[in-house]
């Protein structure tokens, strides 16, 4: 059998082994009580000697064990009338301190009620009144004792098992939500970050040597990088709201170009839970790096339009159309049709709502471009309520393949449009995008199309009361994180040691989230009244080159040095900055200050009806020029950038 060798390593280990466990074990209640119960009696012994020992003799109303006995009995009561046993002993707080000196104090006054009765009715006192308020206060000393070594103990034991295991972190800020989240940082069990400063934000506030939780509070000047380093912390946490935006940015920029980690909390309902809050805290994504606030919509009109109804999801196995469906949720609908042509990213979905909702989602393998197949959908399931984001978004791609972008961007919308006439749909709301505004690509100007005949719907409806249908569109820029954007392209090409590709120094674009792209399409969905185009103020254009700095950044590299950032030129169809509004196009607040709307000029139905229909034969001629040639003649604006079809713009 093999000998066992001890090592400074092997105690090492089994020390932090220990401290895991210990850290995961609590006292039981009723063992916390029986101590309790212990200290009482030790504090009443105290007492006791206290007592003789000052030559002061008690009342002979009752014999001392009579009298012990009834102060330990009263004791006992109140605490567990106020289950002083309840809390978990090292992580005591101010709390379970106050818990105490109300069952201590409730016990005091209860022997004094008595003292007095015995007084009233046998002519002599129980207790000597001195000697109530001495065992009282012995008795509290003790039991907050134990709790306070308890915790310190605890600490000690864990920080020497965890000593090389966690991180050092400040937290930026010193209001309500920094201490609570300064709290939890120190009572988490697995306590992966050692919280070891404040930094103040405002220097208004500033006071030389000041301490929070008797740790240092650092001034938000140039020199706390320094003082940070001083301390040997490495992270820095930002709480929500605790900073302006344009401080937050500064913090951000400076953080990254000094190779210091950035971590956030997302926002937190409840800042008294403890567990919640350290268990959220999490590593700053890109997201959290958008030039302005999250945006936040109202609810309350989504639920009322979307309960109990059949809604169908066009490009539901898309990152948009996933998303769409997951919020859908949120407001039990009848059943989800998720509509989409590709068959592994729709079964992906599949199996995930099966795990996820009771809700009945019925996957549909169909195309759009096919009028039979959704009509079919349309007949057997009469949906009640169409978010139509299927469609071809690749702007070089689709640059190539003219043909298929109006099969599906145009073609695929009129179906879709038609049948949710012809089988009374409430609400069509289609999802767009800002390329469509003074496109200068096959693609922006295929969805300008059918933004154009869905809003002719529209004006039609507004003519023609047997139409039931609302019409509404959205219109908004790049969205993180989604299906082919710029980040998760980034995010590989950082991975694999670079370059990272940019097409332009100067390109800007407009970004959102995911989520908040698809809280845009249900809030228009429900506030619609049919012809709007909704679109988001989605603050300042980022730039590319800065977006890929940053996230080299993040990652913990350096730009052009670890990471290098090529640059490649503009993509057919691209074009340096992009808009939300055409020229002519005016805009009308709504009750949300972030969300407008959109008033473009349109053309009649039929009119647009014909020229579509003209594409269409032009199309299953296969002559590209012809209608490139065909779409400008229906969008005027759509002047070629960087692409073969410049020359139709002579």
């Amino acid at each position: 059998m093999p000998k066992f060798k001890l090592t400074k390593a092997t105690i090492k280990s089994s020390f932090q082994n220990n401290a895991r466990r210990v850290s995961r074990r609590y006292l039981p209640r009723w063992t916390i009580f029986a101590i309790d119960i212990a200290l009482l009696n030790f504090a009443s012994l105290v007492y006791y000697l206290i007592i003789v020992n000052l030559n002061v003799d008690f009342y002979p109303t009752l014999t001392i064990a009579e009298r012990f006995g009834l102060q330990i009995v009263i004791y006992t009561l109140f605490f567990y009338k106020f289950k002083t046993y309840s809390g978990i002993v090292r992580h005591s707080t101010l709390y379970d301190g106050f818990n105490l000196f109300k069952a201590t104090f409730c016990a005091l006054l209860t022997l004094t009620l008595f003292n007095y009765s015995s007084l009233y009715f046998y002519g002599t006192k129980i207790y000597l009144m001195p000697g109530l308020l001495m065992h009282f206060f012995i008795t509290f000393i003790f039991l907050i004792s134990f709790r306070i070594l308890i915790k310190v103990a605890y600490q000690v034991y864990v920080e020497l098992g965890k000593s090389t295991r966690y991180e050092k972190v400040v937290v930026f800020g010193t209001d309500d939500k920094a201490v609570a989240l300064a709290n939890a940082l120190l009572m988490d069990v697995d306590q992966k970050y050692k919280l070891v400063a404040f930094i103040e934000p405002n220097k208004n506030n500033f006071f030389l040597n000041e301490t929070l939780l008797n740790l240092p509070v650092l001034a938000y000047k140039k020199t706390f990088f320094k003082s940070m380093s001083g301390l040997g912390a490495t992270t820095l946490i930002l709480t929500p709201h605790a900073e302006s935006n344009e401080q937050r940015d500064r913090i951000i920029h400076k953080c990254l170009e000094r190779g210091i980690k950035l971590l956030t909390v997302p926002l937190i309902s409840d800042w008294e839970d403890v567990k919640n809050i350290a268990k959220k805290i999490k590593t700053f994504e890109i997201q959290d790096l958008l030039e302005r606030k999250p945006i936040e919509l109202a609810t309350d009109n989504i639920s009322s339009t979307i309960s109990d109804q059949v809604v169908l999801v066009t490009g539901a196995a898309g990152s948009i159309g996933s998303e769409i469906v997951r919020q859908l949720l949120l407001f039990e609908p009848k059943a989800i049709l998720l509509l989409d042509q590709a068959e592994t990213p729709l079964h992906e979905l599949d199996l995930e709502l099966k795990k996820s909702t009771k809700i009945l989602c019925l996957s549909i393998l169909a195309d759009i471009r096919d009028k039979k197949q959704l009509e079919y959908v349309f007949r057997e399931y009469q949906p009640n309520l169409v978010f139509h984001a299927a469609a071809y978004k690749h702007v070089p791609l689709m640059e190539g393949n003219p043909i298929q972008a109006v099969q599906t961007n145009v073609i695929g919308t009129k179906n879709l449009a038609d049948l949710a006439v012809a089988y009374g749909v409430s609400r069509f709301v289609m999802v767009s995008t800002d390329k469509a505004v003074n496109p200068t690509n096959v693609m922006g100007a295929s969805k300008r199309i059918a933004e154009k005949y869905v809003q002719s719907y529209a004006l039609d409806f507004n003519s023609n009361i047997k139409l039931t249908t609302k019409f509404i569109t959205t219109r908004f820029g790049n969205v993180l994180g989604s299906n082919g954007s710029v980040v998760p392209l980034f995010e590989k090409q950082i991975t694999t040691g670079g370059p990272v590709t940019v097409t332009h120094p100067e390109v800007l674009r407009y970004f959102m989230t995911i989520p908040e792209a698809c809280q845009l399409v249900l809030e228009a969905g429900a506030m619609g009244n049919g012809g709007e185009i909704y679109i988001f103020d989605m603050g300042q254009p980022v730039r590319i080159v800065d977006l890929a700095e940053k996230m080299i950044r993040l990652a913990g590299f350096v730009p052009y040095k670890d990471i290098a950032i090529q640059f490649t030129g503009l993509r057919p169809g691209e074009k340096l900055y992009e808009e939300l509004l055409h020229d002519s196009s005016t805009t009308l607040p709504t009750h949300h200050e972030k969300i407008m709307v959109c008033r473009d000029s349109c053309t009649d139905f039929n009119g647009i009806k014909v020229d579509i229909e003209d594409l269409v034969a032009i199309a299953e001629q296969g002559n590209v020029y012809d209608l490139v040639a065909a779409m400008k003649q229906i969008v005027p604006e759509f002047k070629s950038k960087n692409s073969a079809f410049e020359q139709l713009d002579v």
